[in-house]
């Protein structure tokens, strides 16, 4: 099973993440987490903070000779603003008298619960572990999931169908044909656009409501649609709650700063329709094998994969911080005020998609071990090579599979 902790402030030394549970002989290079990292730096709307990292990654254990070893491993990304930051952010020497205290919350943020929970005197605390900061070394860490993904032909991809009231009307017609060259394939034309988007039309309008939302010290969300090509029938599980792949799933999403939403396939519009408009029915093409032509439930059945490409549609808020700040109370002398300002983005959805492409990869990776197992990449290649054969084996010969 993988498993990984991400350590680190926003405005500290360094970010830290020890990932474990990865095969041995899987191909790894800081090159292909810096590809990672570099893209979720991307996308109009960005703040001042972008303009002052460059994230790298430094790999610090677990790999030999540029291939996992089976132990775990260590990644570390410098934080270049923490030179500003040495007084305010000093951990060992008491500066509190020197550094003014953040006593008024956002709304939205972690700020009012966080304080309050912990019993802090100041919100600072709050503010830089909570940060979407942390997700620089979440996306180095899900990287290495997502590089063992890859390596057994399993692809994950994103794009945006929103940014505020810029919506897509209808799916784009190019993803299926995009998708059919993988979902890697997908991404990379969503990352020729600054809002990762796929409409030239659209894109140009999510970007003058960036603008006009910068200009009005205001924040702009949006919708991603995430898909995942290469997985086998049968990852995940009905047989128990926790062992659904859907509830996993959802879980690695929300867990994103300012995630509010996910949808597995076209779900809400599923929820207001008749069952016969909703399932996916199954035909036999003309060698006589089974096949979809619709993809309502995004790829998962009973908690399980199906064959089909896995679709989830991710909803982030507008980010918290504003510069036209909102209502709130000082919480050190119960006053009504503005809330705090901290520096921000206008719009992080497209950073935030990249994100979501990484969460879900730990996810679907310990799916694989689950089903497979195997210390090393050769071994779990194997038996989902040996499983697939006997998949096909039994779809053509109509007898039941023996796993």
């Amino acid at each position: 099973m993988i498993r990984y902790l991400t350590a680190g402030e926003s405005h500290g030394p360094a970010l830290t993440a020890i990932i474990e549970g990865v095969p041995a002989g899987l191909a790894l290079s800081p090159d292909v987490i810096n590809q990672q990292l570099h893209r979720r730096q991307q996308g109009y709307g960005r703040g001042n903070r972008m303009k002052i990292e460059t994230d790298t990654v430094e790999v610090l254990s677990g790999v030999r000779f540029g291939k996992t070893i089976g132990s775990p491993i260590t990644l570390l990304i410098r934080n270049a603003d923490w030179k500003n930051w040495t007084e305010k952010m000093n951990q060992f020497e008491d500066k509190q008298s020197s550094v003014k205290t953040v006593a008024v919350p956002r709304p939205g943020h972690a700020d009012f619960s966080g304080k309050l929970k912990y019993g802090f005197d100041d919100i600072r605390p709050v503010i830089e572990r909570s940060s979407a900061r942390e997700t620089a070394a979440r996306v180095a860490a899900c990287t290495v999931a997502r590089a063992f993904l890859k390596s057994l032909g399993i692809e994950i991809g994103s794009y945006l169908s929103a940014i505020g009231q810029a919506i897509e009307k209808n799916p784009n017609e190019n993803i299926y044909a995009l998708l059919s060259a993988g979902a890697e394939t997908l991404a990379n034309e969503a990352d020729r656009s600054p809002v990762r988007m796929l409409d030239a039309a659209l894109e140009t309008e999510a970007m003058t409501l960036i603008d006009d939302a910068k200009k009005r010290g205001d924040t702009l969300g949006g919708i991603i649609e995430v898909f995942v090509t290469g997985l086998p029938i049968g990852l995940g599980s009905y047989a128990q709650f926790d062992r659904k792949l859907d509830g996993e799933l959802g879980k690695a999403v929300l867990s994103i700063q300012a995630v509010k939403g996910v949808e597995i396939g076209t779900a809400f519009q599923n929820a207001v329709r008749f069952g016969s408009e909703v399932h996916d029915e199954i035909f036999l093409d003309k060698h006589g094998k089974p096949y979809r032509k619709t993809n309502r439930a995004g790829g998962l059945e009973g908690g399980m994969t199906n064959g089909e490409v896995l679709q989830l549609r991710v909803a982030m808020k507008p980010i918290s911080t504003l510069m036209n700040p909102l209502h709130s109370v000082n919480l050190e002398t119960m006053e009504e005020t503005n809330s705090h300002i901290e520096r921000s983005d206008t719009c992080a959805a497209p950073a935030c998609a990249v994100i979501a492409e990484a969460v879900i990869a730990p996810v679907l990776a310990n799916a694989v071990l689950e089903k497979f197992g195997g210390d090393s990449l050769s071994e779990v290649l194997a038996r989902l090579d040996n499983y697939r054969a006997d998949l096909n084996a039994a779809l053509e010969r109509k007898t039941p599979v023996n796993t």
